[in-house]
This record gives C-alpha cells, sequence and structure tokens, in this order.
C-alpha cells in the first residue's frame, strides 16, 4: 500500500503509544530511585538509532551501489538479500527495497504503528513514532521533505510506502556524484538513516564522516 507522508520533531506525550507512556513511567522511576541516569540513557539510545543499526544498512545499500547483482537480487528479494550480509531477525522480516532515482523519491512511513527495520535501521527515532509525522507524510510529503531540508525537483515523483509488520521497507538512496573510485566502506559513511527512510539523502562526498 503506497501513501504520502511528513514529520514532526516534537516530543507531545499525547502521541505516545501506551508501551511508550509505560517505558516513560518506568524510566521516571528507576531515575528517581537513583537506578538509570538519564544522560547516559539518552547516550545509549542515540547511539542504537544513529549508528550500530543505521550501519547495517549503510553496509547494505553500499553493496548495493558497487555491485550490480546484489543491487537486483536487493530489489527482487531483499529479506534474503539482507541476511546474506548477517542481519535478520524478526523485525527484519518481509522486507522490501526500493530505489530512489532521478524522477521516483521513496519515503517510508508507518500509519497506525512504527512498523521499522530494526535489524538494519536500529531503534526508530521519536519523530518516525509520532501523529504528526505519520499523517502529513502522507498528506504533503514534498512539504514535509522541505522540512527535512530536502528539496527535490518538481519534476520528481514520490511515492510514500506504508510500512507494516507483513511488509517493512528499506529505501536505496541515490548514489552521491564523485564516488566513483571509492570503496565499498567508505561509501557506507555517506548512507545515513534518514536517506534509507528517504526523509534525508545519501551525504555529499565533502561531508563524509
Amino acid at each position: 500500500m503506497a501513501h504520502e507522508h511528513d514529520h514532526d520533531h516534537a516530543d507531545d506525550h499525547s502521541e505516545l503509544g501506551e508501551m511508550d507512556l509505560r517505558v516513560r513511567a518506568l524510566e521516571t522511576v528507576l531515575t528517581q530511585k537513583g537506578y538509570i541516569d538519564p544522560a547516559a540513557l539518552d547516550v545509549l539510545i542515540d547511539t542504537y538509532q544513529t549508528r550500530i543499526g543505521p550501519r547495517n544498512g549503510a553496509r547494505v545499500v553500499a553493496r548495493a551501489w558497487v555491485d550490480p547483482a546484489f543491487r537486483d537480487w536487493l530489489l527482487k528479494d531483499a529479506t534474503a538479500a539482507i541476511a546474506s550480509l548477517g542481519y535478520s531477525g524478526r523485525q527484519g522480516e518481509h522486507m522490501v527495497a526500493v530505489a530512489n532515482t532521478d524522477t521516483q523519491h521513496h519515503m517510508v512511513v508507518c500509519t497506525l504503528c512504527s512498523c521499522y527495520p530494526w535489524p538494519v535501521l536500529g531503534l526508530p527515532p521519536t519523530w518516525y513514532k509520532s501523529a504528526p509525522y505519520r499523517s502529513r507524510a502522507v498528506k504533503d510529503p514534498r512539504g514535509v521533505l522541505a522540512e527535512f531540508g530536502v528539496q527535490l525537483p518538481a519534476s520528481t515523483a514520490i511515492r510514500v510506502w506504508d510500512s507494516t509488520a507483513e511488509l517493512r521497507y528499506l529505501v536505496i538512496p541515490q548514489r552521491p556524484c564523485g564516488t566513483e573510485d571509492w570503496s565499498e566502506e567508505a561509501l557506507a559513511d555517506l548512507v545515513t538513516r534518514d536517506s534509507m527512510i528517504g526523509t534525508g539523502l545519501a551525504r555529499r562526498p565533502e561531508a563524509a564522516p
């Protein structure tokens, strides 16, 4: 099922699901008792959200950029192709890969929950689970992309994919120009979490970490 989608970074507790509210309550109790350090916990969560998990997906994308046969396999059977690199698990089942081109841009949203491919993207960011992102991305995807800093030509079509427990999506961003001689490992540094959700683009070579 395809839709179109947006985001909001506001952390409004009214937008949290029952499980998220329970986690917040438990975190509050553990913090008050001195069992956890909120700052350290934030660092740990950020690491899994932006480095460890997304790094797996970045390797998948980089392999697709340098290996046409793997790219074809990824587009035909993403679950198997991703598993061949060692990234699998319950949240990584039923994967579908979609590739951005000059004329087509893909975005991923989950309108009913927060279905997310943890093995390749890590923990879902707060904004991905928020009601504003889930509703606005469907209604005004171009406007949402603009809020993320992504300005696409008017001629570029935007397709929003609705992720579910049965189907989870991985966006293959376009390979940046000027990276023809780059190694697969170096290319992986250009792939961001947001570019694999479709709310961002791959880094330019000069922005490589």
